[in-house]
């Protein structure tokens, strides 16, 4: 509907035609009149005004940028056409830039879902959409993207874990694109009010807090020597398991389960050690 509606403005095409034809047409209208002026002065001054009019209703537009064509204060469409074009010489026209641009936010301290304090920040690639509603539906459209692309990174920050630290959830340092996807969706249903659309969106920083960056990084390195101590065991069972079973089936030495035991205790302390063992050659009997 148009802004003598009672809904929401949207963009429609402005009533134009080609500057290439009105822009000679009011030259010689006014080229006509000057040269009446001295014999006929009534007539030649209603040309010169005919033909100043004229050429006030060209109007010229950039690549990249649109008119918003308003006439007494109603919405009267916009010109998207780029070149010189001709609208009616009574109409107020804005330029508006229809370019891609960028917004990258300030980095904002937020607590992530478990409550840490973390630092995050994005970039946000937009560009104006619907002319209509970005100048009338809006103060600023630059403003209101920078407002609401920080109050979306913050709402998305607060929603998420940093840090899974092994649990079945989403979190903000492992699932990056998962969580960009959806921080895009929430950006673009909240700058679509001013006629904006988002290309894309990008985590630009993502980190812990000053205050508690120390802490966090001793813990995960605790959780990787943890891990790997994990799957150093895990390894060396099943190699103990292997060299039984390698043992049971070719009949090599009868154990018994004392001896079974010594020999996974062995087994595993050569294994999961982190310095180099000594080997002990055992001249006597398997019991001494």
């Amino acid at each position: 509907m148009d802004g003598a509606g009672a809904g929401a403005i949207s963009e429609r095409v402005a009533r134009s035609v080609t500057g290439a034809v009105m822009l000679p047409v009011g030259l010689a209208v006014g080229g006509v009149g000057v040269a009446l002026l001295s014999t006929s002065r009534p007539v030649g001054g209603v040309l010169v005004f005919v033909g100043v009019l004229v050429l006030a209703g060209l109007v010229a537009v950039a690549p990249g940028q649109a008119r918003v064509v308003s006439l007494f204060g109603r919405y009267d469409g916009t010109v998207r056409t780029a070149g010189l074009r001709w609208v009616n010489p009574l109409t107020k026209r804005q330029r508006v830039s229809t370019r891609i641009r960028n917004h990258e936010t300030a980095t904002l301290k937020v607590n992530d879902a478990d409550g840490n304090p973390i630092e995050m920040a994005a970039v946000v690639v937009w560009k104006v959409a619907d002319t209509a509603k970005s100048v009338y539906d809006v103060e600023n459209v630059v403003s209101f993207v920078a407002t609401q692309a920080e109050t979306a990174v913050r709402h998305v920050a607060g929603a998420y874990p940093y840090d899974a630290r092994g649990e079945e959830r989403l979190s903000l340092r492992e699932n990056a694109e998962e969580i960009t996807t959806r921080m895009s969706a929430e950006i673009a249903q909240r700058v679509a009010l001013g006629g904006v659309s988002v290309v894309e969106s990008r985590i630009t920083r993502l980190s812990y807090a000053s205050e508690i960056a120390q802490a966090m990084l001793r813990r995960q390195q605790a959780e990787a020597v943890v891990d790997a101590r994990r799957r150093v065991v895990e390894g060396a069972v099943g190699m103990v398991r292997m060299a039984l079973d390698q043992l049971a089936e070719v009949d090599l030495v009868d154990l018994d389960e004392e001896r079974k035991a010594a020999m996974v205790s062995n087994l595993l302390v050569v294994l999961c050690s982190e310095s180099a063992t000594q080997p002990v050659v055992n001249t006597g009997t398997l019991y001494q």
